[in-house]
């Protein structure tokens, strides 16, 4: 039986997207280009859901519980005209946990703690920031969520949560998925025939 197929936003830009910060669990808002770029992705969904003739009446909405998803995804919903809040949070969702190194740039984390960053530049995928986890732990928890999607679903959540979506799914590599750019203002498409980026 064919996967559901996953339509997967992530959050606006932030301030310290912008600045180039580290944010993994600290709650930081989305700015006025976030919002901005969580209108143009409610249009690029409207559009894609009128293609697929799909109700979006019918279709799951589910956000990570950190601020800037939660606000992208009540943007979303306003540009397809659906109540704000009406959505569900799963906080298997949130985004990869950077520990110490939160509120860093890369440039602050690898003067502070140069070992244990060596460590990880090495193997991003297995070896977390000091206090933080991994991705192949957020692998592990996005893999149990996915798992148990049994309808067609609308998500926001993070870059870091779609990275490990991708290697859980087999369409990156943990080396490629580690490098990625996931874009903000897009939407990805996960489905069985593959991972599609509209923008």
């Amino acid at each position: 039986m064919p996967k559901p197929v996953l339509y997967y936003i992530r959050h606006g830009e932030t301030d310290w997207n912008a600045l180039g910060k580290l944010q993994g669990t600290q709650d930081v808002p989305i700015n006025a280009r976030g919002r901005a770029q969580a209108v143009q992705a409610g249009d690029i969904l409207s559009g894609l859901l009128s293609r697929d003739g799909r109700d979006k009446l019918s279709l799951p909405f589910v956000a990570s519980p950190l601020g800037r998803a939660r606000e992208t995804m009540e943007r979303v919903r306003e540009t397809l005209r659906l109540p704000r809040e009406a959505y569900a949070t799963d906080d298997r969702l949130r985004e990869i946990g950077y520990g110490t190194w939160e509120g860093s740039t890369l440039a602050e984390a690898e003067v502070r703690d140069p070992a244990p960053f060596a460590r990880r530049l090495a193997d991003k995928w297995t070896v977390a920031a000091p206090g933080g986890e991994s991705y192949a732990q957020v692998q592990a928890r996005v893999s149990a969520w996915y798992s148990e999607l049994s309808t067609d679903t609308v998500a926001v959540a993070h870059g870091g949560t779609a990275r490990a979506l991708m290697v859980a799914l087999g369409f990156e590599t943990p080396q490629s998925a580690a490098e990625l750019f996931i874009e903000q203002g897009a939407v990805y498409v996960f489905a069985d025939g593959g991972l599609t980026k509209y923008r």
